[in-house]
C-alpha cells in the first residue's frame, strides 16, 4: 500500500474511533449500565418488547429464535421462554384483559398469551406480514400493522373475530392508539404519511403528510402535550406532528434506520433505537422536544423499552460475546 494511502486511512481510522468514543461518552451522560442478563435461544436478531407496569414484567419478541422471552424486571430473572411463535414481530401487553398478543410473522397470524399461565390460547389471521398493534380500549379493539399487505387487520379483543381490513395505499409502519382523540394513528411508508382511522368505524379520516421523513416507519404519542414523534427509516430523521393543531413543528436527525422508541413517562424522556445501533434520547415538553444526547451504544440495538418506575431502560442484543443478552441501563 503507498504510503499516502496508508496515512489516509490511519487518518480515517482515527477520526473512526474519535466519533464512537464521543458517542459513547454523549450517550453515557443519559445512560449508565447496570448489568448484561443472559437470555437463552441463539445469538439471533430481536424485534419489539412490551411491559406490564404492574406485573413488572418484560415481554420480549426474539424473532429470529421464534419465541418470546419473559423477565421480572423486580427480581431480574427470567421468568419462561415461550416457543413456537414463528418469526414474532410486534408485542402488545392489556393488563385489563390479562392478555399478550404477539403479531407471528411466519404464520401471518396474532398469538394470543394468557398472562396468568404464559401460554398461547388462541391464533388470529392478521394479512400477510403482522407487525406493530395497539389497543383501543372503548372499543376492546386491536389494530395490526400488516406491513407488506398494506393494510391494517382490525379484530375484536373480546371474541378474537377479525373485523375489518383497511386499505392503506402503502406498506405500514407502527399503528398506535391515541388517548387524547380517541383515534388511531398509522404511519405509511410509501407515500410519506401520517394515516388517521376512526376505530368504530374502521375507515380512514384524514392523512397528513410528513414532508423530510421518508419511510415513516416508528413513531410514539405523547399525550400530555398530544405530540407524535415519527421517525423516517429512510433518511435517519424524526418529525415532531402536533396531533391538536395537525402540522409538524419540529425536525431533526437520529441514528441511521431507526427501529424501536420507548418512553419515560415520568422523566418525559423519549429513546430511540436504531439498526445502527445509535440511541437517541429526547426530553419532550410542550415548550420543546429537545435531543439530549446521542450516540453508540451497541451493535443493532434497534429494540428499547422503559420502566418508567425505576427509570431502567431495556436493550435485547443479539450477540455478545457469542450468544443474546439483555442489557439493562438506568437513566439518568
Amino acid at each position: 500500500m503507498p504510503k499516502m494511502q496508508k496515512l489516509r486511512v490511519a487518518l480515517l481510522v482515527v477520526i473512526f474511533c474519535e466519533m464512537v468514543f464521543t458517542a459513547n461518552a454523549q450517550v453515557s451522560t443519559c445512560l449508565t449500565l447496570i448489568k448484561d442478563f443472559p437470555l437463552p435461544g441463539t445469538a439471533t436478531r430481536f424485534d419489539y418488547q412490551a411491559i406490564d407496569e404492574g406485573r413488572s414484567l418484560l415481554f420480549i419478541a426474539h424473532l429470529g429464535d421464534n419465541s418470546v422471552a419473559i423477565f421480572n424486571m423486580k427480581s431480574s430473572t427470567l421468568v419462561k421462554t415461550i416457543g413456537n411463535i414463528p418469526k414474532p414481530h410486534g408485542i402488545l401487553v392489556v393488563p385489563k384483559l390479562k392478555k399478550v398478543y404477539v403479531s407471528g410473522t411466519g404464520s401471518n397470524e396474532i398469538y394470543v398469551l394468557d398472562e396468568n399461565s404464559l401460554d398461547i390460547i388462541k391464533k388470529i389471521p392478521a394479512g400477510t406480514y403482522p407487525d406493530g398493534l395497539d389497543y383501543d380500549p372503548k372499543t376492546n379493539r386491536i389494530f395490526v400493522s400488516d406491513e407488506h399487505g398494506k393494510t391494517v387487520t382490525v379484530f375484536d379483543a373480546l371474541d378474537n373475530k377479525v373485523l375489518s381490513t383497511i386499505e392503506m395505499g402503502g406498506e405500514v409502519g407502527n399503528t398506535h392508539y391515541d388517548p387524547v382523540s380517541g383515534l388511531i394513528y398509522s404511519a405509511v411508508h410509501n407515500s410519506n404519511v401520517l394515516v388517521e382511522i376512526d376505530p368504530v368505524a374502521m375507515k380512514i379520516v384524514s392523512r397528513y403528510k410528513l414532508p423530510g421523513c421518508q419511510q415513516p416507519h416508528g413513531f410514539f404519542i405523547e399525550p400530555d402535550t398530544h405530540y407524535a414523534f415519527v421517525t423516517g427509516e429512510g433518511n435517519a430523521s424524526y418529525v415532531v406532528f402536533d396531533l391538536t393543531k395537525k402540522l409538524i413543528i419540529g425536525s431533526g436527525k437520529v441514528g441511521v434506520d431507526p427501529d424501536v422508541l420507548a418512553f419515560d413517562n415520568v422523566a418525559k424522556l423519549l429513546f430511540v433505537s436504531s439498526e445502527s445501533g445509535v440511541v437517541s434520547v429526547f426530553k419532550v415538553t410542550k415548550a420543546a422536544v429537545t435531543k439530549i444526547c446521542e450516540g453508540l451504544l451497541a451493535p443493532r440495538a434497534h429494540t428499547v423499552a422503559v420502566d418508567p418506575s425505576t427509570h431502567r431502560v431495556y436493550f435485547p442484543l443479539e450477540n455478545v460475546n457469542g450468544g443474546p443478552v439483555l442489557r439493562v441501563m438506568e437513566s439518568h
